[in-house]
């Protein structure tokens, strides 16, 4: 390669938005990189001999492959390789946790900070989206239907890679937008809903049909998809049922599950003046959890006019199971955290509504199954926050339309779908199943993951079928 490494121990850092003006407005927080970034970060790639980053990503992409190409200056290059192993590159730029992932094994990372690989992502893919001649060869058809349950990440990939293998795909989505937890769920500031469209796009110029406000389990059954001609069924269909604390007072008015705060904000618009989906305007705002989907939830409400918003959790700051990004992006944008704080009580007024948490003091103990110490409760440390709203994010589960309606599909205690093997077989002959429908809320790349090996054990199974 002609060209001079960059041994620049730091990654090249990523331009964001001003803290103070963003937390006001739902533009996009990370800018991108220009190309010269691009290319400069690209050239701390040490392409090493058995590539640790592309072992560690859940759909193999050829990550040496097309940053050695970033680092040539041949964006096409870079484009088609990356394209050959995931159908939505610009949404895993975005939100994917790399740090966990092929960043947490790059070498460069052992000294110092790994390649910015999402980001590096993310700008081969938008450079791709900005092109104005793209144009998508159509496969061959190969004669067989299927059917995606979804439009999810797990969904899009499933319908994505049997589109190029020659399938009539349709993929079935409950809501009017297609996109899955990708529109409802992670804020405009994150993911911008252009980007997730323009993938969506992508994948209908491959020949997948979508069909919104189809709520399978209600409209259609999975056996009626089967009468309709279809071979082989995937189900994708997330975690949408909330969680809740089981605490007295969850039902006042101004008690949010974070999948309807989310949903409300992303997917309905309730931060434009003209909503049809309205949120009553809060001004002190407490999120109980310490995921993303509580950071996402906590840097909405500060973006729709909270004073004070507080995430509440009831382990410390080192046991956030956030991204290390958005906690320092909420950090950056005036969130407060209370931190080994349980809630035991959500306290409302005469007319019924949210005007305090009851939280208790917690310790932590010895390390529970996930590893992380257990938080023990504090006696008689109770103490109470003045809050005007409590958004729970704490978790979800499968919604239970579809194992209610589908004879012989198994599923364990939580409502998840059980399936045989990477290949997500499930109980039911010709049913596969992946993301988070089996799994509960992980995230996105994961998601595509399982698509992809679902797509191909579907593949095997509807070939074998008809030799």
């Amino acid at each position: 390669m002609a060209f001079e490494r960059n041994m620049n121990p730091k990654k090249t850092p990523m331009p964001t938005q001003d803290a103070e003006k963003r937390s006001h407005n739902f533009e996009e927080v990370a800018l991108g990189y220009t190309y010269e970034m691009a290319v400069s970060e690209a050239r701390r790639c040490l392409h090493c001999k058995n590539k640790p980053c592309q072992s560690a990503c859940p759909v193999a992409i050829d990550i040496p492959g097309f940053i050695g190409k970033i680092a040539e200056e041949d964006l096409q290059g870079a484009w088609e390789i990356l394209s050959a192993s995931t159908a939505l590159p610009a949404v895993c730029g975005r939100v994917c946790p790399q740090e966990h992932q092929c960043e947490g094994k790059c070498v460069r990372g052992i000294k110092g900070e790994p390649v910015g690989i999402g980001r590096l992502e993310r700008f081969v893919a938008d450079w791709h989206n900005a092109q104005a001649d793209q144009t998508t060869e159509k496969p061959e058809a190969n004669g067989h239907k299927v059917a995606i349950v979804g439009s999810g990440p797990a969904g899009l990939t499933c319908a994505g890679e049997l589109a190029k293998m020659g399938y009539e795909v349709t993929v079935y989505e409950a809501l009017h937008q297609a996109g899955g937890v990708l529109v409802y769920g992670i804020p405009e500031f994150r993911l911008p809903k252009r980007i997730v469209a323009q993938e969506i796009e992508g994948l209908k110029k491959l020949g997948v049909k979508v069909e919104t406000n189809m709520v399978i389990g209600k409209v259609l059954t999975i056996d009626d998809l089967f009468d309709m001609g279809n071979e082989a069924i995937f189900v994708g269909s997330g975690a949408g049922l909330p969680r809740f604390m089981n605490i007295p007072g969850e039902n006042l008015k101004g008690v949010y599950s974070a999948n309807e705060y989310l949903t409300r904000v992303n997917l309905m618009k309730a931060y434009q003046q003209d909503s049809k989906t309205p949120i009553q305007r809060s001004r002190k705002v407490a999120v109980v959890g310490g995921g993303n989907v509580a950071m996402d939830a906590a840097r909405c409400a500060r973006r729709m006019g909270a004073d004070e918003v507080t995430i509440v959790y009831r382990r410390s700051m080192n046991e956030l199971p956030a991204r290390k990004e958005e906690v320092e992006h909420a950090l950056e944008e005036g969130i407060a955290f209370k931190t080994l704080s349980d809630p035991i009580e959500v306290l409302g007024d005469e007319n019924g509504f949210v005007c305090g948490l009851r939280c208790i003091k917690m310790e932590l103990g010895e390390p529970d199954e996930s590893g992380r110490r257990r938080p023990v409760p504090v006696k008689d440390s109770a103490f109470d926050m003045e809050v005007d709203a409590v958004i729970v994010a704490i978790g979800t589960s499968p919604n239970p339309l579809i194992r209610k309606t589908t004879p012989g599909l198994e599923t364990n205690k939580r409502g998840c779908i059980i399936t045989e093997d990477e290949g997500g077989l499930t109980s039911r002959d010709g049913v596969y199943a992946g993301g988070d429908a089996v799994t509960g809320a992980a995230t996105v790349i994961l998601s595509m993951g399982a698509g992809k090996e679902a797509a191909k054990a579907m593949d095997a199974y509807i070939k074998e079928k008809n030799s």
